[in-house]
């Protein structure tokens, strides 16, 4: 297998008080499927933004298709940036805009400022747009203002603006944390196939055990900035649940359908 990501020793200081991140190193393989879990707080969403240098770690070397990314010059910076997706909590959509005009959004990292404010793109762009929002069940909203969009479909729209830009990996921060459940599933579901379908590298941060134990290849356990599980969903014991989430785990432990149940 082809390893597509390295985080080697990150840390990430915020001031002179706050490690956000503390040593963290693992690796994710090209089309693994990887959950990132752990207690609010815990450096989840700071770790994914420092990937893709939405922040800038203090520390380390993120080795992202054989480039390391903190050493990355804002022209090169922006190239890599177009093959990794990002899907937030929040969707980050542009509310006045129509669907499909949010979709062919991903793009704009592939555009000069001007053909990206004039909202110029090809046929083949609009094409593409419209074949990955009838992939998601969006074709009868294509034209529809984002902002009259459920929660759930907001986050495909989140999803098919990233995977416009035809990405090697994507990285969703908590992509289900302000969906129903049924809303939530329908979105696991999407991504799962991205990763088996598509052979697209998925990184996503997630506060649900149960979630992370159904879909992914790996799960990277968290806690206080500093990796405390790394391994296949199938070894994850009650311990390891205890040792990511601390006070929280009991809560957890009974969540996940008794399947830890002492």
């Amino acid at each position: 297998m082809t390893t597509l990501l390295e985080i080697n020793h990150v840390s990430k200081q915020f001031g002179n008080d706050t490690k956000a991140l503390s040593d963290i190193s693992f690796s994710v393989n090209e089309g693994e499927f990887v959950s990132i879990i752990g207690p609010s707080g815990a450096g989840k969403s700071t770790l994914l933004r420092c990937i893709n240098r939405m922040i800038d770690a203090s520390n380390g070397e993120i080795i992202f298709d054989n480039s390391n990314v903190l050493n990355l010059k804002k022209k090169q910076l922006k190239m890599v940036r177009t093959k990794i997706g990002m899907i937030f909590q929040h969707y980050n959509l542009v509310n006045r805009l129509s669907v499909i005009e949010n979709t062919l959004h991903g793009n704009l990292g592939k555009k000069s400022t001007l053909a990206g404010v004039l909202g110029l793109y090809s046929q083949e762009e609009k094409e593409q747009a419209v074949e990955i929002l009838s992939v998601l069940g969006l074709q009868e909203h294509m034209y529809k203002r984002a902002d009259q969009l459920s929660g759930g479909q907001k986050q495909r729209v989140g999803i098919a603006r990233a995977l416009i830009q035809n990405p090697r990996m994507m990285l969703c921060d908590e992509p289900i944390a302000s969906l129903d459940p049924n809303s939530a599933k329908v979105i696991m579901d999407h991504l799962q196939n991205i990763s088996s379908k598509m052979g697209i590298t998925v990184l996503v941060n997630l506060h649900q055990v149960d979630v992370a134990l159904k879909y992914s290849d790996k799960i990277i356990g968290i806690n206080s900035g500093q990796v405390v599980y790394n391994g296949s969903p199938n070894n994850i014991t009650k311990e390891d649940i205890q040792r990511i989430y601390g006070s929280e785990a009991e809560d957890l432990i009974f969540d996940v359908g008794g399947i830890y149940a002492s």
